[in-house]
Formats: structure tokens, C-alpha cells, sequence
């Protein structure tokens, strides 16, 4: 079968590992097999960690982005310029999407620093697809997927990179029924015909005045939608639920903890809500071992596969 999928690897940060797994997975077998990947993001520093990593363009589709001047790249370092240069490679990916050019988009790792350094301001990948796809920033919501013990786990947010104070602002019974639609959608679209959903509350034992004032009419209202959903639960026993296709938590540490203590440089986080289909993958930059070789593009295979694979 012939396969036609165009799917748009967006480089992240060239200071970092993702030029160079970003390569690897385009390389992949398992990715060749299920789609046509195409690289985005500034072509000379592609060729520089291809030569640091024993790599070869001559095989890989690559959209050139002409990010950086002679001389600019700093591979291992932190600079504004990779900051730019991470934020115009997925900007450019999902614009091509958006046009119809790209099935889905996945990210390489950007580096906060550099793009704060820049003076951009970006508080997480699900706000920013949701913004370059003409939405309100809090449309986007971010999923993290991993595979653990033999199933697949997913886990959205309902807040995300916000201080706990402002994110028990954020926590409304409209926002919590957005994200539960929002997750529902998305299962469907990747294959579960009747997704059961596991809900976290926000206090510990999901005993709280948020419980009864929010999260359990967002409950209520989801079931007369036609959801399959339970909650609230308290977040230290939420994944015990083995039967879910999916868990949803009020806050950023209530979801990330489990997966990088499970899941660790493994995890895909996938931005839904939005027309996109994205990922970006759940770990960092790692400028510590860029340019060496020694980086692994598992996380970014495994996201892929899970957008084109529908797994």
C-alpha cells in the first residue's frame, strides 16, 4: 500500500538534541512505514548535527526555514536565536497543516529559556497551536500518551502552566466540560468507538468545596451529552482505573508526575482541541549531550505513530 501521509517534523531548538532526533526519526522504519516525513526547520543546522551525528540529509524531505545567520548556531548552548528559530519551525508546520499540506505536526523539544530570552512570550504548545489556528489560547489542551504495563495512557489537563493560585481561579465547570468534550472528541478520533474517561478532582481524596461546585456538575452535564465518565477522584489512585481510555486532572503535577516517573523520556504530548492534529514529545532539550550522537528519538517515533497510526 502506498503510503501518502505527509506528516511535518517540526526541529525545536538547534541548540538542542532535536535537529538530531528529528533526523533519526524521519530515518525510522517505522515511521517511513506509515507516513512521508518532512523536516522543518533551518537547513544548515540540520547539516551540522547530521556531521556531529554521522547522519545524512540525502534521503529526508526538508522544508528549509532559513532561521539563523553564519555563525549563529551555538549547539549546547542557550541563545534567543534558537528561541525564534523553535517557535518559527512548528509555526511554519502548523500553518502547512492548516492548509491542508500536513496530516499532523510534531515538535522536537524547545528550550523555555531560549524563547524567553527572545523576548516571545509562550506559556506551552496546546495555547500556541490554539492561537495559530485563530482560537482562543485556552482552546488548546494538552494530553500526555504513553504506553505502561502493557496499555496505553493518556492524560489531559485542565490547567496547565499556571501558579496553583491562578489555576483554582481557571477551574470552572464550563472549562472542566470543555476539556471533558475536547478528550472525548479526540479518543474517537484515534479509534475508541465509547471512551470511558476518569476524572480527577482537585483536593486531596477529591474532597473539596471545587468538587461540589464545579467538577461535579461538569460531570453531570457530560453524562447528559452522552459521556462515559467518573469522578471526581482523588488523584493519587486516578490511573488505578485500568479500564479508562483516558484521565483527566485539574492541574499540571496532578498528570506530569505519573508520567515522567512512569514514562520517563517516553511520553508524547499531544495538543487537542484544536484542527491540528500535534505532538510535541515530553521531554526537553537535553543541550547537555546535543551534537553528540547520543540522543534517542524513541519519544518522537512513538508520537508520531500514535497521530498517523491512530494507536
Amino acid at each position: 500500500m502506498e503510503v501518502t501521509a505527509r506528516v511535518a517534523i517540526a526541529t525545536g531548538d538547534p541548540g538542542g538534541i532535536g535537529p538530531e532526533i528529528s533526523l533519526k526519526a524521519a530515518l525510522d522504519p517505522e515511521v517511513g512505514a506509515i507516513c512521508r516525513p518532512v523536516v522543518i526547520g533551518d537547513r544548515g543546522a540540520l547539516e551540522a548535527h547530521a556531521r556531529a551525528c554521522g547522519l545524512s540529509l540525502r534521503d529526508i524531505s526538508v522544508l528549509d526555514r532559513k532561521q539563523l545567520s553564519p555563525g549563529e548556531l551555538k549547539i549546547g548552548q542557550i541563545s534567543p536565536v534558537h528561541g525564534r528559530a523553535a517557535l518559527d519551525s512548528a509555526q511554519a508546520a502548523i500553518r502547512g497543516a492548516l492548509a491542508g499540506e500536513f496530516a499532523a505536526v510534531v515538535a522536537a523539544p524547545h528550550t523555555e529559556a531560549a524563547i524567553r530570552a527572545a523576548g516571545v512570550e509562550f506559556d506551552g504548545y496546546p495555547s500556541f497551536v490554539a492561537r495559530a489556528a485563530g482560537l482562543p489560547p485556552e482552546d488548546g489542551i494538552l494530553m500526555l500518551c504513553f504506553e505502561h504495563a502493557g496499555r496505553e495512557i493518556r492524560i489531559a489537563h485542565v490547567t496547565l502552566h499556571a501558579s496553583v493560585r491562578r489555576c483554582l481561579a481557571m477551574i470552572t465547570e464550563e472549562r472542566v466540560l470543555k476539556t471533558l468534550r475536547a478528550v472525548d472528541l479526540a479518543l474517537k478520533k484515534l479509534g475508541c468507538e465509547k471512551p470511558e474517561i476518569a476524572v480527577s478532582g482537585v483536593n486531596p481524596h477529591a474532597f473539596g468545596d471545587e468538587e461540589e461546585r464545579l467538577i461535579i456538575p461538569a460531570l453531570e452535564a457530560a453524562r447528559r451529552d452522552g459521556m462515559r465518565v467518573d469522578g471526581p477522584i482523588g488523584a493519587d489512585t486516578l490511573l488505578q482505573r485500568t479500564r479508562c481510555d483516558a484521565y483527566v486532572v485539574m492541574l499540571h503535577d496532578q498528570g506530569h508526575v505519573a508520567a515522567k516517573l512512569l514514562a520517563p523520556n517516553r511520553a508524547a504530548a499531544l495538543t487537542i482541541g484544536t484542527p491540528v492534529l500535534f505532538s510535541s514529545v515530553g521531554h526537553g532539550a537535553a543541550l547537555d549531550i546535543a551534537g553528540q550522537g547520543r540522543a534517542n528519538p524513541r519519544a518522537m517515533v512513538e508520537a508520531i505513530t500514535r497521530l498517523v497510526g491512530r494507536r
